[in-house]
């Protein structure tokens, strides 16, 4: 997966701060400590709140996955649950 950054100028950094640890001038807990301040993290959304969103909008599945401009399938896997 790729990484996602805050910003493009913690992206350079980041990037900059990978090769340091790579040659071995920055430790491992400091690349994770960075990590932790320049990557985004990912909220999981459980599927009955996709679900919940969808209804509370009155909109179909397929409707929903327009918007989203995803397919009708992968909105029907988000609210089973299939993809966890």
């Amino acid at each position: 997966m790729a990484k996602k950054y805050c910003s493009d100028a913690m992206a350079a950094i980041h990037e900059t701060m990978e090769a340091l640890h790579e040659i071995g001038a920055v430790d491992k807990k400091t690349i994770r400590d960075f990590n932790e301040s320049c990557l985004t993290t990912e909220e999981t959304i459980p599927p009955e709140a996709i679900r919940a969103l969808r209804e509370r909008e009155h909109l179909s599945q397929p409707v929903f996955a327009r918007y989203l401009n995803i397919s009708k399938n992968l909105v029907s896997d988000w609210e089973s649950g299939a993809l966890d």
